[in-house]
């Protein structure tokens, strides 16, 4: 019985493993720099509405795992996000009071 499921997806590095030791059979490709880019915004979207759904530790991982890759992919730098991202604290405030901004008008 041929049953196929398509994917088109990024996709960890030991998947392929893990689909060959349950016996199944499978194609892929190896993406170039502009389509891996693409693929990796793709999977942070599917990361966080997954856990949109299910609010869990392991979705969190995962959405962790897809921005190292990105912050590689990008060559950013880890330190200078943390800076920025604590300079925003400082200056803006970060979302610990839980407000909702419902309109401005003059």
């Amino acid at each position: 019985m041929n049953n196929q499921k398509i994917y088109n997806k990024l996709v960890r590095d030991k998947i392929l493993n893990i689909i060959k030791n349950n016996n199944q059979n499978y194609t892929y490709h190896i993406a170039d720099l502009e389509e891996y880019k693409t693929k990796l915004l793709d999977k942070l979207t599917e990361e966080v509405n997954e856990f949109k759904v299910d609010k869990n530790e392991e979705e969190i991982a995962d959405i962790l795992e897809i921005i190292d890759a990105i912050i590689l992919t990008y060559n950013l730098s880890i330190e200078n996000i943390y800076n920025i991202k604590n300079f925003k604290a400082e200056n803006k405030g970060n979302f610990k009071n839980k407000i909702i901004l419902e309109s401005t008008f003059d």
